[in-house]
Order: structure tokens, then C-alpha cells, then sequence
């Protein structure tokens, strides 16, 4: 599967990777189009016998469906669809109408995609899991590999208010293998909160959660948590959670409660207080700590 999706994006003109690589695995860069069944099956009309679609047609089709709101919307989104469909062969009808409607499981799935763009592009997989955490997608990291290969790499770094995707855990069968694999090891008590990743460029802060989401508005103590540190600049991961007034936690339910929210965020400020919890220093006053030994950063 790695190899064929390699040879597939080897084909591709530059421009085109960043189409490509989401629809490979069931997504489109414009997300969700909100089409059901129904509006699909009623544009489907003839199949083309002969395939002709482009990719940056599909992908402006769907820019052009995503942003047709209004009176009237529904007829043109359906004339979008109807141009679209007569055009595409039976087998790219099936696969637009399952990209659409997110029924596409060909299990190109984030790990699968990475060493496909890595063989693609003849470079190292570590080195391009590496980029796509700093960039927080794959698809700038593709089309950069693709076009210029290791080079190409290099502005994927940290960068303050630019999220990166977090570090995630790895099982093991037991506490004996986990320490034989680490070494040395750091033990500590698993708080089941909402993982955040805070940035500090001098009085200004930004909360973001593990999905890249920005959600400083709705979390003000997270980031007031950092404006009296001394460091000018700083990307801490940590947890926040909301914790009785006995110090215990709530259910991990109530505490994204406040992650959700968009009003009355002092209301349930009052009512669910949270408190945030760093883990590791990603970065402190212009030097990155990524590269530096996990002991290292537990002590910065």
C-alpha cells in the first residue's frame, strides 16, 4: 500500500500535492461539504466513458460547493455536483461520492501516508514525521519534499504561535520493557485532562489543543498561568483539568466542557476552574528544546 501510494504521488505536478495526499486518505482541503446521499445520488446522472477530470477541478468544485451559501444555494451546490459527475468515469463517480460523503476507507491513514511520501521523495521517514509536526500537517511537508527533497525541508521548524502536533504515547507490554526501551525514565501520575500546548512571545499567549486548534478565549487562566513567567518566550506541553474544590479531578467529560465553549466563558470559568499542568519545554527564549534529551527538558 506504501508503494503504490509512493508510485501515485511520484506522478504528481508539484501543485497537485496538497489535493492528492487528503483525498488519499478520505479528506478534502476544504473539510466537510455537508452533502448527503441523496443530493449525490439525485446529480449522478451518465458516467463519462472517457476519464478527463483533473485534480484542481475537483478541488474547485468543492471550494466552489463549500462556499455557496444562501437563498438559492441548494440548486447551484446541486448544478456544481451535476457538471462534476458528467464528467467523472464510474469508478470516479464511486470515489467522489464516498470522499464526499467521508465513506472513503482505504486505510491510507497518517502513518501509511508518511512513509509513502517519504519513499516518494527518497528521504529518511523520520525526517518527514519530523517537518509534518512542526508544519502540523503533511500535505505542505509532500509538496516541499517532492519539489525540492531534503532542502525543501528545512523552514519546518518551531516557530512561536505556530502549533505543533504533539508527542503521543507509546504502549508497552509492562513497566519492565517500557524502562528497558527508555533507559532512564521519568515517572509520573496520569492526569486525565485536555492536552494543551501553550506559546508566550513576551505579554502575548495562545493556548492550542492537540487537534492545532487555537482556544485561548475559552481557557483565560491557562494562559494567564504563563504571562508572569520569566521567560520571554516560551512552548510548554501540558494538561489542563478541572479539579474539585478537595483537589480531585472531575470526569474528563466536564473538564472539555470548557474547551467547547464560545459564551459566558466567565460563567463556567466560575463553575469549572481550571488548572494546567507542564510536562515538557518545547522551547525557551528563541532556543528550540525539541532535539535535546527529554531529561534535559524536564529540568528547563
Amino acid at each position: 500500500k506504501t508503494r503504490l501510494i509512493a508510485d501515485c504521488l511520484k506522478r504528481l505536478d508539484p501543485q497537485e500535492v496538497e489535493i492528492a495526499l487528503p483525498y488519499l486518505s478520505g479528506d478534502t482541503r476544504q473539510g466537510r461539504l455537508s452533502l448527503g446521499y441523496a443530493s449525490l445520488q439525485a446529480a449522478l446522472g451518465s458516467p463519462s466513458d472517457t476519464p478527463s477530470l483533473q485534480l484542481a477541478e475537483v478541488d474547485a468544485a468543492f471550494s466552489q460547493m463549500k462556499s455557496t451559501k444562501g437563498k438559492g444555494s441548494a440548486a447551484s451546490r446541486s448544478g456544481f455536483l451535476r457538471n462534476l459527475f458528467e464528467r467523472a468515469t464510474p469508478e470516479e463517480q464511486d470515489f467522489l461520492v464516498r470522499l464526499i460523503v467521508g465513506e472513503l476507507r482505504q486505510g491510507a491513514l497518517e502513518g501509511v501516508m508518511l512513509d509513502a511520501v517519504a519513499a516518494a521523495a527518497n528521504l529518511p521517514a523520520a525526517e518527514i514525521r519530523r517537518a509534518a509536526t512542526f508544519a502540523g500537517a503533511i500535505a505542505p511537508v509532500a509538496k516541499a519534499a517532492l519539489a525540492g527533497g531534503a532542502a525543501g525541508l528545512a523552514p519546518f521548524a518551531v516557530r512561536l504561535m505556530q502549533p505543533v502536533l504533539p508527542m503521543l504515547a507509546q504502549p508497552a507490554e509492562d513497566v519492565a520493557s517500557a524502562l528497558a526501551q527508555l533507559g532512564t525514565a521519568i515517572l509520573e501520575w496520569k492526569l486525565d485532562g485536555a492536552r494543551v500546548q501553550v506559546h508566550k512571545s513576551g505579554d502575548e499567549v495562545r493556548v492550542y489543543t492537540r487537534n492545532l486548534n487555537e482556544v485561548t478565549a475559552a481557557v483565560p487562566e491557562v494562559a494567564t498561568a504563563l504571562k508572569d513567567a520569566a521567560a520571554q518566550s516560551l512552548i510548554l506541553d501540558g494538561e489542563a483539568i478541572a479539579l474539585r474544590a478537595d483537589g480531585r479531578p472531575h470526569p474528563f467529560q466536564l473538564t472539555m466542557r470548557r474547551f467547547g465553549r464560545k459564551l459566558d466563558v466567565d460563567a463556567l470559568r466560575a463553575e469549572l476552574p481550571l488548572s494546567v499542568f507542564f510536562f515538557d519545554c518545547l522551547y525557551r527564549d528563541g532556543v528550540p528544546l525539541v532535539d535535546r534529551p527529554a531529561s534535559e527538558r524536564h529540568d528547563v
